[in-house]
């Protein structure tokens, strides 16, 4: 279980002090599908990485399955079981595709293996498998070869950073499916920060963030209906302007 307990990450400015998460506290069970949703700007990528330990909280606790991670390292929280796919992934210059799904597994993973991976988030394997990781690759490439190497580890806990970024339709459908067999299979907890409605469709709850704050937060029948309902006044009352 994770726990976040008043978190709070603040920079500094010319104006002083500016808050980007203010006083979150948030729980996520075992097994959970969430989806963390909200305006540019809301704190949901810096949330995700608070969490990651890639950046420190200002104030407050991060806990999992009781243990306090809030000072402990990437490499640590990793050891643990959190996985994190960033929404701009790095390149490995001189690695191959293969080898770094085996690196994410812990150990050599055989060829039908790292297939399966691949075919799963939209990529033909066997173009792929002895391909380096690097500028040879489009964006879209390498942020579904990332989504594999999580799909790879055993993990407690796997964040997915906006995963639809750059990513076609097609490949897009293949994503979606891969991550209703994670719903399914209620092997991890996944955190997913997307706006995209087929994702949030398969949250079993979703957060809502706005001003580095939490707005809503609720299973995801009671919100996704609320969701399309408040966009849809907004082009209604975009329209009335129009008009």
């Amino acid at each position: 279980m994770l726990e976040l307990k008043n978190v709070c990450f603040e920079i500094e400015s010319e104006k002083g002090k500016i808050k980007i998460i203010n006083d979150i506290s948030l729980t996520l069970d075992d097994g959970k599908f969430v989806v963390i949703t909200g305006p540019n700007g809301s704190g949901k990528s810096t949330l995700a990485k608070l969490i990651m330990g890639i950046e420190k909280p200002t104030s407050g606790q991060i806990l999992l399955d009781g243990t306090d991670i809030t000072n402990m390292s990437i490499n640590e929280r990793a050891n643990l079981g959190i996985g994190y796919a960033f929404q701009q992934p790095p390149r490995f210059k001189g690695m191959t595709v293969r080898a770094l799904l085996s690196l994410a597994h812990g150990s050599e993973l055989p060829e039908h293996e790292c297939c399966t991976y691949l075919t799963n988030v939209g990529l033909c394997s066997k173009d792929y498998l002895n391909r380096e990781v690097d500028t040879g690759l489009s964006g879209g490439e390498v942020k579904r070869i990332e989504i594999a190497t999580l799909m790879a580890r055993e993990l407690k806990l796997a964040i997915y950073d906006e995963p639809e970024a750059g990513i076609d339709l097609w490949s897009f459908a293949m994503l979606v499916d891969s991550f209703k067999a994670i719903s399914k299979n209620k092997h991890e907890s996944v955190i997913i920060i997307s706006h995209q409605e087929r994702i949030m469709k398969l949250a079993d709850e979703i957060v809502i963030l706005e001003n580095g704050k939490i707005k809503k937060q609720g299973a995801q029948e009671e919100l996704f209906s609320a969701i399309l309902s408040e966009l849809q006044n907004e082009c209604d009352f975009g329209r009335d302007k129009e008009e």
